[in-house]
């Protein structure tokens, strides 16, 4: 385990490992035939399938679970980008065959796999010392019945990223806690700070925030429900809570307050490196892509305040296959991995927020900062961010799909000049194609 105090700079370098693979890392079989490891040779084979940087390769723990469990091989395959790797899943889950003994499944598509894939995955129920998780968090994995499809990883509490030299061009403080009290209780008091910056900046080129779908997702994830309702309906064109943040959101873009980008998206990595907007609104997971992102010459320039109001954008879990010939070695892996002592090593590590309610209690996750953002005490933040999370987080079939989908729809506003009204109405037009 790691020791408690700065985040580890080797995050970089992890997530700039993690963006340069296109399909495979470790030695698992692309043997379509067959499904998961087996007992090969006095060993078990367990063969996981992951996305990303989802952190147990790049922090050692699946070598440190190999070392204490000496009969025990893992192999890992890791896919850089998580639509290609679900897409992937989905057909082999169609197929029964080529699947891994551990699938990794993100926080979008949970709904689906309970709702459609229930059959597919093994129950986690039963394991022993798996009652440390936030409610809401497993409650995102379990069916009606009560079969519970997958353990935690991470998730996804809100802040916002913020450059204290553009804040101090612009007259406004550059102290987190100064910063934060601008915004406290209400996202519409962070557009108006944006006004504000706006007209008394300093300088060319600089916006005040990345994208306008930034500000969106932390508003509307907020709330215990967003595009569904628990019995699955779509609501979203009912929901005042959506309209509204889709109404602040255009505010922001009609008042030329973003930099017109979209997160992850072609010129937003540059924006970062060239310091060409002075926020971003920040779930935990997203510090280790600004520090890479933004590169050396920007460290120290960053800092993280409190959000206006808790929300969760994002996470993981861990399943196991049903049909895996190793299931029982492997759901022990996935118990050990997700627990809170290795939740805790992964976020000193690399910064994912533990979703272990006991692991966000320790000293060691709360006393964690980020030299890269200013030395920021973001143990404390994204610790007391996690706690103002609803404790209900309504999920539903296509969430991933509508979140995007609403994304191009601001765009659309920012980039193109549509007018809200038409954007929405095409937007509408575009889930309710996807969606059926």
């Amino acid at each position: 385990m790691g020791s408690p105090g700065s985040l580890r700079t080797k995050a970089v370098a992890a997530v700039a490992a993690a963006g340069a693979l296109t399909l495979v890392v470790g030695c698992s079989s692309s043997d379509d035939s067959v499904t998961g490891g087996g007992k090969k040779d006095g060993k078990v084979v367990i063969t996981m399938g992951m996305y990303g940087v989802m952190g147990f390769e790049e922090t050692g723990l699946l070598e440190q679970y190999e070392k204490e469990n000496p009969n025990v091989d893992i192999k890992a395959e890791i896919a850089g980008d998580e639509q290609t790797y679900y897409t992937a899943l989905q057909t082999r889950l169609a197929a029964g065959k080529g699947l891994k003994d551990i699938q990794g499944i993100e926080i979008g598509r949970a709904k689906e796999i309970v709702e459609t894939q229930a059959g597919r995955f093994a129950d986690f129920s039963d394991v022993a010392g798996t009652d440390h998780f936030l409610p809401w968090k497993q409650s995102q994995i379990t069916t009606e019945d009560g079969k519970v499809l997958g353990l935690g990883t991470d998730i996804g509490p809100m802040a916002v990223c913020y450059r204290k030299d553009h804040f101090e061009k612009a007259g406004l403080p550059t102290d987190r806690e100064e910063v934060a009290k601008l915004w406290q209780g209400d996202w519409k008091k962070y557009v108006e700070v944006g006004r504000t910056f706006k007209k008394n900046f300093k300088g060319d080129g600089v916006a005040y925030m990345d994208a306008a779908s930034g500000l969106f997702n932390a508003m509307v994830y907020g709330y215990p429900e967003q595009y569904y309702n628990a019995e699955g309906e779509l609501i979203y064109d009912k929901k005042p809570a959506v309209k509204e943040a889709w109404n602040l959101a255009a505010d922001a873009a009609e008042d030329g307050l973003s930099a017109k980008l979209r997160q992850f998206q072609p010129g937003w990595d540059p924006g970062l490196a060239n310091g060409t907007f002075a926020t971003a609104v920040c779930p935990a997971w997203m510090l280790s892509h600004i520090s890479e992102k933004a590169g050396e010459p920007n460290k120290g320039k960053w800092d993280v305040a409190r959000a206006p109001k808790g929300a969760n954008w994002g996470g993981s879990f861990l399943g196991v296959v049903e049909k895996s010939p190793v299931k029982e070695e492997a759901k022990k892996l996935v118990a050990w991995l997700t627990a809170p002592e290795q939740q805790a090593h992964i976020f000193q590590e690399l910064g994912g927020v533990p979703s272990s309610q006991k692991a966000l209690e320790r000293d060691d996750v709360k006393n964690v900062t980020s030299e890269y953002f200013s030395n920021a005490p973001i143990g404390r933040i994204f610790g007391a961010a996690a706690q103002e999370i609803p404790d209900e987080q309504v999920l539903g079939r296509k969430d991933g799909t509508i979140k995007d989908t609403f994304s191009q729809g601001l765009t659309l506003i920012e980039q193109q000049g549509t007018s809200r009204d038409e954007a929405w109405e095409t937007t509408a037009e575009r889930i309710e194609k996807a969606v059926g």
